[in-house]
């Protein structure tokens, strides 16, 4: 019976060790993506990529990789948006491509909320601010004002490289209306 205040004592700051811990995890798994996909949003930024314009980034070889693990198999461009700038949205196309290609919606916490995979053929869609409606075949809307949109064409080869690069002068991502 001697032991049991001493553990009353510290059953107390185990408790606050538990409480803190758990408020701690909870703080870093609600922030962490948001913070993740600001990061990679200003990389892009410092990279050359300007809102509301695809640009397609370098080969990826060993010496290029600053996204961790990319397909070297894979030609990339990317867009940022902010339909803060847009509110009447976005109209996104994608130039037609032989071969597998996707165009990919992320939003401001790293979330894929929609990949539209190609046909060959050319691809236009309207992206929309949130609660602008159902998405729908030619409308997505956007779970948050800001995020990025990726495209992805096969492009294992430096000449097949080169093909993606001259496709993707074709893709555009630009306020609705302009």
């Amino acid at each position: 019976m001697r032991g049991e205040p001493g553990m009353r004592k510290a059953l107390g700051p185990a408790l606050f060790g538990v409480v803190v811990a758990l408020a701690s995890h909870l703080a870093v798994i609600h922030y962490a993506p948001t913070f993740i996909m600001s990061r990679a949003m200003a990389m892009l930024e410092g990279r050359g990529t300007q809102l509301h314009q695809f640009k397609l980034a370098e080969r990826t070889t060993p010496q290029s990789q600053s996204v961790v693990r990319p397909s070297p198999d894979l030609a990339y461009s990317a867009c940022l948006f902010d339909l803060d700038r847009a509110r009447s949205g976005l109209l996104v196309k994608m130039a037609a491509t032989e071969g597998y290609a996707s165009l990919s919606f992320f939003d401001a916490a790293t979330n894929n909320f929609r990949t539209i995979r190609g046909t060959g053929n050319g691809l236009e869609v309207r992206l929309l601010p949130p609660g602008s409606g159902a998405n729908g075949p030619q409308q997505v809307v956007s779970p948050t004002t800001t995020g990025i949109m990726l495209i992805r064409r096969l492009a294992p080869t430096k000449d097949d490289y080169d093909r993606a690069a001259d496709i993707a002068r074709g893709d555009s991502c630009a306020p609705f209306g302009s």
